[in-house]
């Protein structure tokens, strides 16, 4: 059984970006169906104008990446949100995107999928973990199970060993992020792709255990009349 991804971010000049695109590769490594989709920008074009860093991205992933859409998130069994740290939280254009989804929330679509968060930061100490617990805040409230990476694989120590979800310190200039940062987030979607189809697979089998059980309604009364005694 294959799993269904959602990699949904918000990137401003494109860091968040490639880790999204890793993690959404480390999923499809597993043989998961991945979608991998932006949320829609709502900086005034003034400022996206004043960074050409910021412009460059805009316009590249306007011909590249889709559009994320509320149907996306009922299509997938495990979601992946990444954003960048703004003030330790999360960037106004993802929250814009998941504050729509409350009439999805409420008729249980998002729930019992698993979910997982990815961020960057300029600074080493720049939000990284208020971040990702932010973007957390929002699965609480969907009922979806959360899967980090936590302490499960060497590789995550190259990158900072953050057990919240792979981050990234860009640094001034800005860095783009390197190897071990990449793999990290690979091996967070593969990850969540793995526990994602397990949770799809129990599932699936306790709705097959479910059909077998006959209805009580329909089985004769095997219980006689001498039989009453057995009951006290």
């Amino acid at each position: 059984m294959s799993s269904r991804i959602a990699v949904v971010y918000y990137s401003a000049t494109g860091t968040v970006a490639q880790i999204a695109r890793a993690v959404a590769d480390g999923a499809s490594e597993t043989g998961a169906v991945v979608r991998l989709r932006r949320v829609p920008e709502l900086a005034p074009r003034s400022a996206i104008d004043a960074n050409p860093a910021w412009r460059a991205h805009h316009d590249a992933v306007a011909r590249s990446v889709p559009e994320v859409h509320l149907e996306d998130l009922e299509w997938a069994d495990g979601f992946a949100l990444g954003s960048p740290a703004r003030f330790g939280n999360v960037s106004s254009q993802l929250k814009q995107f998941l504050d729509q989804t409350g009439p999805m929330c409420a008729a249980g679509k998002l729930a019992d999928k698993a979910a997982t968060s990815f961020t960057s930061a300029i600074n080493q100490h720049g939000g990284h973990e208020s971040t990702l617990l932010a973007i957390n805040n929002t699965f609480y409230h969907w009922g979806a199970i959360i899967v980090t990476p936590g302490y499960t694989d060497q590789i995550l120590y190259p990158a900072g060993g953050n057990p919240y979800g792979t981050s990234f310190a860009t640094g001034m200039p800005a860095a783009i992020p390197g190897a071990a940062t990449l793999a990290a987030a690979r091996y967070q979607g593969r990850r969540l792709a793995e526990v994602t189809r397990w949770i799809s697979e129990f599932r699936a089998e306790r709705w097959r255990l479910a059909a077998d059980v006959p209805d009580p309604d329909s089985r004769p009364n095997q219980l006689e009349v001498g039989d009453v005694g057995a009951l006290a």
